[in-house]
This record gives structure tokens, sequence and C-alpha cells, in this order.
């Protein structure tokens, strides 16, 4: 029997979950963000994919990290040269 206080089903979806960190910032060069690694496009069409479309663009995510350039300002900067 179901527990009327137990709402947890009502909340669970059987969609991928998103890959935003809360870390919003686009990459001037790279155009896409800093915190998820998606394009302006896939951050803005994300609720109206597939979830077969989402989980192309999971796969895809990790190897656009190494698309950011690191800023090196400072020290560390000053150091490289």
């Amino acid at each position: 029997m179901n527990d009327p206080q137990n709402t947890d089903d009502i909340w669970k979806r059987a969609e991928i979950e998103s890959p935003c960190v809360k870390l919003c910032q686009i990459h001037p060069e790279a155009r896409i963000c800093i915190g998820c690694y998606r394009t302006m496009e896939e951050i803005g069409a994300w609720s109206r994919m597939t979830p077969e479309a989402r989980r192309e663009v999971m796969a895809e995510l990790p190897e656009r990290a190494p698309q950011l350039r690191k800023r090196r300002g400072g020290r560390a900067g000053r150091q490289e040269r």
C-alpha cells in the first residue's frame, strides 16, 4: 500500500539529468559554458530535447573540456615566460 506521506514517486522522472553545475559563463573563444561544456544552443534547447539527444550531448561533453584554455594571469602567468 502507498504511504500518503511519501511523495518520492511523484517527483521521479525518467529523463536524463542536466549537466549544469550552476557555473554558467560562456567562454568567449570556445563558445561553450565553462561549467557544463554545453553550447548556448544546447542549453536553450535542453528541456525540449529527446532523452536520446541529451544522451548524445552528455557523451560529447568530456571531449569539450580541453577546448577551454585556462587564463594564466598574475604570478603563474609571469613564471611561464
